[in-house]
């Protein structure tokens, strides 16, 4: 009787401390980019990660309804934010990204683009600015893969772009 005791014990407090991590989960506004050259495909790959919640909130606060990111419609006008919010521009201009697609779960919003048949120039001017503009706390993580080291670059509210390298 005394083990059964502890066994509840523990798994009530289990389930408080996971019920208390899941509340403190979303203190903190993250994505991460990551970009690297495909040697198969020749394309310069790039995936981005948001945090769903994020996504659903910014995109109420701006259009003032509910947003479905299976729905086609919703995708336009979710892909007309985030490409004002991210780009690459080399000395000639911003960079023609592909978009590919996205993909949505309860927890992410995963968003694929890609620059075809060339490599990231040595030096391109990146602004990633997606949901810095709604997110006073937002903090975007991009990491940039180039002959396999990687680099890593942060944007925030007061550091929108920058130039790489």
């Amino acid at each position: 009787m005394l083990n059964r005791f502890k066994v509840v014990k523990v798994s009530l407090l289990g389930a408080l401390i996971a019920v208390s991590a899941l509340a403190h989960a979303h203190r903190f506004h993250a994505g991460i980019t990551d970009i690297s050259m495909n040697p198969n495909s020749g394309n310069t790959e790039i995936v981005h990660t948001f945090m769903a919640h994020d996504v659903e909130a910014i995109l109420e606060n701006l259009y003032q309804r509910q947003f479905d990111l299976s729905d086609p419609e919703d995708i336009q006008v979710f892909k007309k934010y985030f490409e004002k919010q991210f780009s690459l521009s080399d000395q000639q201009g911003v960079l023609p990204l592909k978009w590919v697609g996205l993909k949505v779960d309860p927890t992410s919003v995963i968003i694929f683009q890609e620059l075809e048949q060339r490599a990231l120039p040595e030096q391109v001017m990146i602004r990633q600015a997606v949901l810095t503009d709604f997110l006073s706390d937002q903090v975007n993580t991009l990491n940039i893969n180039k002959n396999g080291v990687v680099q890593t670059l942060m944007f925030n509210r007061s550091k929108r772009e920058t130039v790489f390298p």
